[in-house]
């Protein structure tokens, strides 16, 4: 680990404004920064304390949704009783993703923003675009068993590790942020991470030092939630893929490098289309790279079985 500064910020404000210096970063609950740290994948030069700001808070919105403050952790939300209440399949996502230690660590802005569990980004002595713009995409021929199969690029192919993102995203959740100056901004949390295009290191719509302060979600569309997810076992594995349910809102996890939503889906869902055939137009659009070509039949079964548990939830069946 190379030498570095710290701080911790005062404000909200105090942070942004901290941030506009080269080489710094934001830190919380610290799960995924101080790991790519300790690899030499991350060395940032000086690190602002934002946990202890007062962001922590979980309200209901007087249109009947909720508003997250960054700073909560995943544990708290997970078993907040109005999430539980009004958005059980937020709930299901977090616990689905991390172990329970982590999850008293990790806060909401962070699970955001943490980044790719790519082997190849995760080891410096292999070509990596996010890591080192320029030097290769070593998963496109390599080791792309969990590569993406949506929205992947020949600079990259890594997928988004989030579980809430996912969710977040099917619910139609925004972000919202403190910008340099004292601007604020609102992102929904679909466009917050970017496709990989030619510049996989920028993965954010975010500008350098802007903050995320709080998660707001809408009221719960009609019909049920639910989610699921596959890995490899049950515990410290990374997920294969996933499918958020929302009433008539479908989101895929761990198939591109953003939570993928699915509008080819929600639009043949719209026509009439069963189940099976709306998720098949989805994947119509998949690209997988032949280790992750399960993926496809994967994810048709998933969100097939999804769909079902969340029918059944809106019929009074119960969350799954």
């Amino acid at each position: 680990m190379r030498p570095f500064t710290y701080e911790r910020a005062a404000s909200a404000a105090a942070a942004v404004e901290a941030a506009q210096a080269p080489g710094a970063r934001f830190i919380a609950g610290g799960t995924n920064l101080l790991d790519l740290m300790k690899l030499d994948i991350e060395a940032p030069a000086h690190l602002i304390d934002v946990g202890r700001l007062p962001m922590a808070g979980i309200e209901a919105t007087d249109e009947g949704g909720l508003r997250i403050g960054a700073m909560a952790t995943n544990t708290a939300v997970a078993s907040d009783p109005l999430v539980r209440a009004r958005f059980p399949m937020l709930s299901e996502a977090i616990v689905a993703g991390g172990s329970p230690q982590l999850r008293n660590k990790a806060r909401v802005g962070g699970n955001l923003l943490q980044r790719t569990r790519c082997a190849y980004f995760y080891d410096p002595t292999k070509p990596c675009n996010k890591r080192q713009p320029g030097s290769g995409c070593g998963a496109l021929e390599g080791l792309n068993r969990n590569a993406a199969i949506f929205g992947a690029s020949p600079s990259c192919v890594a997928t988004h590790p989030s579980d809430m993102a996912v969710a977040l995203t099917a619910l139609d959740a925004r972000v919202e942020t403190l910008t340099a100056g004292g601007g604020a901004r609102s992102i929904p949390v679909a466009d917050l991470h970017r496709a990989p295009g030619d510049t996989p290191h920028l993965e954010t719509a975010l500008d350098d030092g802007e903050l995320i302060t709080a998660v707001v979600v809408p009221p719960a569309p009609t019909g049920g939630q639910a989610y699921r997810k596959v890995r490899d076992r049950a515990s410290y594995a990374g997920g294969l893929a996933s499918v958020a349910v929302a009433g008539g809102r479908l989101a895929l996890g761990m198939v591109a490098l953003k939570p993928w939503r699915a509008t080819a889906a929600e639009a043949a869902l719209v026509d009439g289309a069963d189940p099976a055939e709306a998720i098949g137009r989805e994947l119509a659009g998949a690209s997988p790279l032949g280790r992750n070509d399960f993926k496809v039949p994967l994810v048709a079964r998933l969100a097939v079985a999804t769909m079902a548990e969340a029918r059944a939830a809106a019929n009074g069946g119960g969350q799954g």
